[in-house]
């Protein structure tokens, strides 16, 4: 059975770490998966597969990547059903959008530790997560100055040890319909 993936890159167009989506679709179609599109300058990849260990996939991806690109770029796997459901969720109901307010999902390689209790927000008030899955967190981020106040995905209690990476929440809506395009 085949299997429609996004892959969310960390890292990938920012801080002097640029990729062309043409070279990174090419580098993912090097691996046999079928189907690929990305969908914005910011690392989102979809395509086809068979392939069923997603652990297994996520390495292979990484190691691939790295090797052609020369730096590590951390990938989250999720199959369009997974990211369905975070947004069908709609995590965010209730939350006042302001200028000063955005809305991240932020995509993780590991779940958050169990015992935390949502919403955890940090004490300077720059963000709170309000709720999580076991691959995401849906973050409120307030804006200092009028710019994000630290790493998105650096959000998390320290005990965690796992990657994220964020994209914005009607961002990841749009990834969804991308991806769902036949």
């Amino acid at each position: 059975m085949t299997d429609t993936y996004i892959a969310f890159l960390r890292a990938v167009n920012v801080g002097g770490r640029t990729v062309k989506m043409e070279r990174l679709r090419a580098l993912f179609a090097d691996l046999g998966l079928t189907r690929v599109r990305s969908y914005i300058q910011s690392g989102n990849v979809f395509f086809d597969t068979e392939e069923t260990d997603r652990a297994a996939l996520t390495a292979r991806i990484e190691r691939h990547l790295a090797a052609e690109l020369d730096f590590a770029v951390p990938v989250m796997l999720r199959t369009v059903d997974e990211v369905a459901a975070v947004v069908e969720a709609d995590p965010f109901a209730g939350v006042e959008v302001t200028p000063d307010v955005r809305l991240c999902v932020v995509f993780l390689s590991e779940p958050l530790p169990a015992d935390l209790e949502y919403p955890v927000a940090d004490p300077k008030g720059s963000w709170e997560i309000l709720s999580a899955t076991p691959g995401a967190a849906c973050t409120v981020f307030r804006l200092r100055n009028g710019r994000l106040s630290g790493d998105p995905a650096k959000s998390f209690p320290k005990s965690y040890t796992g990657q994220g990476t964020s994209r914005f929440f009607h961002t990841t809506v749009k990834i969804l319909a991308a991806a769902r395009k036949p």
